[in-house]
């Protein structure tokens, strides 16, 4: 049977050089409030228009690996009815889908969540699978706070996020877990690192329990930052390096990739974070360390569209540098200066 053989390719391409992973998998409610701050109306067809933007941006799969799609995106077509997906693997784009739906409040513990979506997910899974789907996303959304994160609520998190992973593996499909330990809060960096460590090495015992094949998946995780109300907001030396320090004593090597979100971080705070600890880590981290950014890839794009079809070409111009200066940072080949290149 080939099929281990092909999650450990695709969890490889989906981290390659150069590379990372597209987050387009905003839920119909998120993305409404993305049009609201530029004056669109959320609509089926409008978010149509603006995911076809996306997806048929010129040379996309030269620093795209893959991208993440939504329930309602995986089965949509451009104007001149080419699923998306065809369109994705046209330009050497792997898709995937989001399948967790959604975090809700966690009972007993209040100010947590736990995310939900397992029910029926073996049935999607097959469903996603003979759409076009390779790989799939679930998150879990961890929260610092006066005596928070509890024990457990990581642990129910963990628990979910290993059924998901198992049940991904069995239907051939590259799992990506995703704890994301939120910005929001006033606590500092060494805050997000006792938070983070505690999650990850939770969610790992998990994963080994359920017997999830880890160089078969990969992990999104934030980075290590202080929190957004955090009077002393550290530089991208300690951030990259209060990350690798977490992640190195907590994720195992099998797993072949970390790809970063931008959970609201700047569009290049985004980008030059990655790009530090590309360069720090040089050729002695045992995984690659790479992007999986929604707003931090999109947000310039979205802005230069507007919802007008003329502004097409500016927003994929937009899309196709952020990629550009992600895929740099993937090699620690980032500079500064680069940003003047933008459309």
């Amino acid at each position: 049977m080939n099929s281990t053989n092909a999650l450990y390719d695709t969890a490889r391409a989906l981290v390659a050089p150069g590379k990372g992973i597209l987050a387009a998998d905003e839920s119909t409610g998120t993305i409404g409030k993305r049009f609201d701050s530029i004056g669109v109306t959320s609509t089926e067809d409008s978010r149509r228009s603006y995911r076809q933007l996306l997806f048929t941006t010129p040379a996309l799969g030269e620093h795209i690996s893959g991208t993440i799609l939504f329930d309602e995106t995986i089965r949509q077509s451009t104007d001149d009815g080419r699923s998306f997906v065809e369109v994705l693997q046209g330009a050497g784009v792997i898709p995937g889908i989001k399948v967790d739906t959604g975090a809700k409040p966690l009972a007993a513990f209040p100010g947590e969540t736990v995310t939900e979506g397992l029910d029926g997910l073996r049935d999607r899974l097959s469903e996603y699978v003979a759409l076009g789907a390779r790989f799939a996303k679930w998150r879990a959304t961890i929260t610092i706070g006066e005596d928070l994160p509890t024990d457990g609520a990581i642990a129910a998190n963990a628990h979910a996020m290993a059924r998901y992973a198992a049940l991904c593996q069995e239907a051939d499909v590259v799992p990506i877990v995703e704890p994301e330990v939120l910005m929001d809060g006033d606590h500092d960096i060494e805050a997000c690192e006792a938070a983070t460590g505690h999650t990850l090495a939770a969610l790992y015992r998990s994963l080994a329990e359920a017997r999830v094949d880890l160089a078969g998946s990969l992990l999104k995780v934030n980075m290590v930052v202080p929190g957004k109300g955090c009077p002393t907001q550290d530089d991208d030396v300690a951030i990259a390096e209060a990350t690798i320090r977490c992640l190195t004593s907590n994720v195992p090597e099998q797993v072949p990739g970390v790809v970063f979100l931008s959970g609201g971080m700047s569009d290049e705070h985004a980008t030059s974070r990655l790009n530090e600890m590309n360069r720090i880590g040089a050729g002695g981290l045992p995984w690659a360390l790479s992007f999986s950014y929604g707003r931090a890839l999109q947000g310039p794009s979205l802005a230069a569209w507007g919802g007008d079809e003329a502004n097409v070409g500016a927003a994929q111009a937009a899309l196709a540098h952020r990629a550009r200066m992600n895929g740099l940072a993937c090699g620690g080949a980032y500079r500064p200066e680069l940003e003047s290149s933008a459309a």
